[in-house]
């Protein structure tokens, strides 16, 4: 099994090259579902627009 090496959103931004996540070493790294917290707010975004899509239709 291929692990993938987590990609920071915020230091990478404006860069040509991609920073490695420091995982727990980062305030925004939530530890109990191993994701950054920018990650989770997008996908929580696309959720809610996806629900609200729905609704209409």
């Amino acid at each position: 099994m291929q692990k993938e090496i987590p990609i920071c959103p915020l230091m990478s931004a404006g860069s040509d090259i991609d920073k490695v996540c420091t995982l727990d070493r980062c305030a925004w790294y939530l530890s109990n579902v191993k994701k950054c917290s920018l990650y989770m707010m997008a996908y929580n975004a696309l959720l809610d627009m996806n629900a609200k899509q729905k609704a209409k239709g």
